[in-house]
């Protein structure tokens, strides 16, 4: 396959489209005129036929996941950046950026992460420069939107506040209390205070406090606000800019590009700062202020910026339904032809669970979208008979109630569809959007075409497709379980046990989920939630490429770093590992599974291609598992790299061609044009 060179005539001619989150957020910097400005939209599904729906499955309460730190009412929030502070024995550390932060038995920490980069790890874990202290506290998430989330201690009353992207952390306090620092003591500026840890400086401000040294004492109904001061800034101007954030929102448009507006609300509407990732700087609306300074993160140098809104661009990628085999020469046909015969022949068995069944449903989707191309009228009816009735068994929603697979339940307890045989967790919310993108591309590729599909099996895929990408919250759903609007990417982990915060690894199967999102939504007929995936895809796909694949190796953070890709990314640290291999062959396939016909963001840059396969194939080459993957990804560097890649995969063994996959689509992938059809 060539590069696409074309992809900028694709994104040209884009539809504009325009959604938004529901609740306060308001429009960000005019973007270019060819993408409307973030507005607001109406939800993306009919909440009384999700809750219809819902209902109509066997209710199955799934493992206790430990929520004894959230409070009653609000949906378990998994999936999310600060997962860690709600479930399992004890609270871990969180990442809202610039700051790390962890709740305490008396109090809590946060300090600027300490980044160091070694061979395989770039470390920015927690760090307590800042440690608060006052009396035992009792921590509950009482509250969460957007980018923010609300700690109430239990015992007093008292609330902390922190936020994506705030370097600001604000203690209200409903009783006098005495907090003390642990030894930080802080001096008096100009009606704030400053101290010095570790090369940092933080600062405090607010209402009703007094401070003295090591101690703080808040007067009832006061507030601290502690923050910590950007390299090159000044202490004084962020004090000024500390106003406590209220509440945050998200919108967005899409148009020739995806504008995504973060907004903090603060007290009285003031200006506060954030921080801008680097992928948002580099999309960034004119006009935005970023004169702050810098701070250090594993991700690269965040840019400390002003306002109450962060609005920036992503470049758009188109979904499809499969490859496009027009300019197939007749002995290329002939030979994809004999190939399907093979493979179809093979007929594995469909596996059980959600993440190999589906999985094993988009395989065969893809392979009746190349039978049919092929005038394969045999194969395509054989693929097409299997698809069926096996989507039939899993869209039944009664089936669970007196089957043991290839079927789903509401989860009541924790919130969540669930598939009766779970798998990598799944049954603790584990990596939902990879599994359940598989179902949505196959059945978006199968009905695309055939309404009567998409109407029998819409009652429970609409489930599905809620139960990761609902908008807005109801008492049934969160609000997009997996997608993190800040940091553009989804994270996997339902529970986050861990001190490193949540994380994701396979960033080309979240792509993958927001495409198959995208395909279901338009055979469905449902635009809101068209233009809701299709935002997501293109902010998965750019996180993917700043974070995972196509990271900037001259940002100083990747000095020492030896490698050329991230496969696995927590909040506090990214990891040259996979969870299951240490074969540098599937840390770069994990970033590719399952080369989808909408996997444009793989391509780009032909030399860090070039680098990345180099590096995944210098021990074992392309004949070892997961060679397929690395194949497509080769091809995607240029015409002879394409062809290259076309005789490797003639010779590679079967080891080489992964479950999810076949060699029909392998080699069709290599023969394919540079711009496949929809």
């Amino acid at each position: 396959m060539r590069v696409r060179s074309r992809l900028i005539t694709v994104l040209l001619g884009a539809t504009t489209l325009v959604a938004c989150t529901a609740g306060p957020g308001a429009p960000g910097p005019a973007p270019e005129a060819s993408t409307p400005a973030p507005a607001a939209a109406p939800a993306v599904f009919d909440a009384g036929a999700i809750t219809e729906g819902l209902a109509a499955l066997p209710q199955e309460a799934g493992p206790d996941l430990g929520t004894d730190r959230l409070a009653e009412g609000l949906v378990p929030p998994t999936n999310r950046w600060f997962s860690g502070l709600v479930f399992g024995d004890e609270p871990q550390p969180v990442f809202p950026f610039p700051l790390s932060f962890a709740a305490t038995t008396d109090g809590y920490a946060f300090g600027v992460p300490v980044v160091t980069t070694s061979e395989k790890v770039i470390m920015g874990g927690h760090h307590p420069a800042i440690r608060v202290a006052g009396q035992p506290a009792t921590w509950q998430v009482s509250a969460y939107d957007a980018l923010s989330v609300t700690l109430t201690d239990t015992a007093s009353g008292a609330t902390v506040v922190l936020a994506q992207g705030s370097p600001y952390v604000t203690h209200r306090a409903t009783e006098a209390v005495e907090l003390t620092t642990d030894g930080v003591a802080w001096q008096e500026a100009d009606g704030h205070w400053t101290a010095e840890v570790a090369g940092a400086t933080y600062g405090l401000t607010g209402k009703g406090l007094e401070v003295d040294g090591t101690t703080v004492r808040l007067g009832a109904g006061g507030h601290a606000t502690w923050f910590t001061v950007p390299e090159g800034g000044d202490a004084a101007r962020m004090a000024g800019l500390a106003a406590p954030v209220e509440s945050t929102s998200v919108s967005y448009a899409v148009g020739d590009e995806a504008a995504t507006t973060l907004r903090w609300a603060t007290e009285g509407g003031a200006d506060t700062a954030f921080a801008a990732r680097p992928h948002h700087t580099d999309g960034l609306a004119e006009g935005t202020d970023c004169s702050l300074g810098t701070w250090p993160s594993a991700y690269g140098t965040l840019t400390a910026c002003t306002g109450t809104e962060l609005t920036w661009h992503a470049p758009t990628y188109e979904a499809r339904a499969g490859l496009d085999l027009s300019g197939l020469s007749d002995a290329g046909a002939e030979e994809l032809r004999a190939q399907l015969a093979t493979d179809v022949a093979a007929d594995p068995a469909y596996p059980a669970d959600t993440y190999f069944g589906g999985k094993a449903l988009y395989r065969d989707a893809q392979l009746w979208h190349i039978a049919r191309q092929l005038g394969a009228d045999a194969e395509a009816a054989t693929l097409r008979q299997r698809l069926v009735d096996s989507l039939d068994w899993w869209m039944d929603p009664e089936r669970c109630a007196t089957n043991d697979a290839f079927c789903f339940t509401y989860d009541p307890a924790n919130r969540g569809v669930v598939g009766r045989t779970a798998s990598f967790g799944a049954d603790e919310f584990n990596d939902h959007h990879f599994h359940y993108g598989y179902f949505l591309y196959a059945a978006g590729v199968l009905a695309a075409d055939d309404p009567a599909l998409a109407e029998k099996w819409a009652p429970v895929m609409d489930l599905l497709a809620a139960d990761i990408a609902n908008a807005p919250a109801s008492e049934q759903l969160p609000q997009w379980r997996n997608f993190d609007p800040w940091a553009s990417h989804s994270w996997a982990s339902g529970t986050s046990p861990f001190a490193d915060g949540n994380n994701q690894e396979s960033s080309s199967e979240a792509v993958n989920a927001w495409a198959g999102l995208t395909l279901w939504a338009r055979a469905s007929g449902n635009e809101p939630l068209e233009t809701q995936a299709r935002w997501m895809h293109a902010l998965e796909a750019q996180a993917a490429r700043a974070y995972w694949t196509d990271f900037d190796r001259t940002d100083p953070v990747y000095e020492g770093y030896g490698h050329t890709i991230s496969p696995l990314n927590f909040g506090g640290k990214r990891d040259y590992a996979t969870w299951f291999s240490a074969e540098p062959a599937a840390a770069m396939a994990i970033l590719v599974i399952p080369a989808s016909p909408s996997s444009d963001h793989l391509a780009g840059d032909p030399e860090r291609i070039r680098d990345n396969v180099a590096e995944a194939t210098a021990t074992r080459g392309f004949d070892q598992q997961y060679g397929d993957y690395l194949l497509m990804y080769a091809a995607l560097a240029g015409d002879e790299d394409r062809a290259q890649a076309l005789a490797q995969a003639r010779r590679v063994s079967d080891e080489a061609i992964d479950d999810g996959s076949t060699r029909t689509y392998l080699l069709a992938f290599l023969m394919a044009g540079d711009q496949p059809s929809g």
